[in-house]
């Protein structure tokens, strides 16, 4: 049976609802949400147990990402790196309405070990923050395990925590067994692992929708927690050629900030790219490209021209 060509994939957004989340998805990211104001993420590309991303539109509507890369590897992810059995990105949007727990995630043999997961190592560009938003990334300084679980046994970790001021197009890796939290006020893209293994290790003496405390992880966090780290701070871009900025680069993904005024060729046959829109619109193929939209430009595709209408701002994905 013939396949149908493939095109650039624009996939359902999944919605998760959590307590510290808001309706900013819809207001800032024009995303569909129901009744409520918990609105707490929007999973753009995931081919995870706890969420499935399914294509909007055009021949292939209504497939999985998951039965696309086990039927055709190479097309979706390119000769260089289809030794994947899953996908290996996960791009979300986050609404910190309220702060989210003070968490870390695993990384690859813990998260394996302990949870049946991925390792998680994340980054985040910052699309809007409230005045007074921060962001908290890493431990101060000399703060060690012994000193860390003590602090969490007394509930005072906020003191232990490196914090800053949240700003509007900042880059912010995380790297697995960075302590960190979200403040609220923030709302960022996320490109992560494909994973979903975090350790909740202070939740602020808020109570979970039924009134009682939320769960905590904290024999998990100790074991996962980098105590060599320490602070973590925004990035510095590296400006490139063609109004392109190099934001984040590490082992599972390098992502770049373009910002175009006129027609540019993006994508490459060796591998496939992820387009998430920032600031104004784009045309890609039939599909529109703006803030709060995703697009995964499959490698079989090769580069494809995006036109934007006026200027446009977006991020640009691959796998190293």
């Amino acid at each position: 049976m013939t396949q149908p060509p493939l095109y650039p994939l624009r996939f359902e957004p999944i919605l998760k609802r959590l307590i510290w989340g808001g309706r900013r998805l819809e207001t800032l990211l024009g995303k569909p949400l129901g009744e409520g104001h918990d609105y707490a993420e929007s999973w753009e590309v995931a081919d995870h147990r706890n969420g499935r991303s399914v294509v909007a539109g055009g021949a292939l509507a209504g497939r999985t990402l998951g039965e696309l890369v086990a039927e055709r590897p190479v097309d979706i992810f390119g000769d260089k790196i289809s030794r994947h059995k899953q996908f290996p990105l996960l791009v979300k949007f986050l609404d910190a309405h309220d702060v989210l727990s003070v968490q870390v995630h695993p990384g690859d043999e813990v998260g394996r070990r302990l949870v049946d997961d991925n390792g998680k190592t994340e980054a985040w560009v910052i699309l809007h923050a409230a005045p007074g938003s921060v962001i908290y990334a890493g431990l101060k300084a000399g703060v060690t395990a012994e000193g860390f679980g003590e602090a969490l046994a007394a509930g005072a970790v906020e003191p232990l925590l490196h914090r800053f001021p949240a700003v509007e197009g900042d880059c912010i890796m995380i790297p697995a067994g960075i302590v960190h939290a979200i403040g609220a006020g923030v709302v960022l893209a996320e490109i992560q692992q494909m994973s979903d293994a975090t350790f909740r290790v202070y939740d602020w003496g808020r109570a979970g929708p039924d009134g009682r405390p939320r769960d905590l992880h904290l024999a998990e966090a100790l074991e996962a927690t980098d105590f060599a780290a320490g602070p973590v701070s925004p990035l510095r871009p590296e400006p490139a050629r063609g109004g392109v900025e190099h934001l984040a680069r590490c082992p599972y993904f390098a992502i770049d900030r373009l910002t175009l005024e006129g027609p540019t060729r993006v994508g490459t046959p060796d591998r496939f790219t992820l387009l998430v829109g920032l600031a104004g619109e784009a045309a890609v193929g039939p599909e529109r490209l703006g803030p709060g939209r995703t697009l995964l430009l499959p490698a079989a595709i090769g580069a494809v021209e995006v036109v934007p209408s006026g200027r446009a701002r977006l991020l640009a994905v691959v796998v190293p």
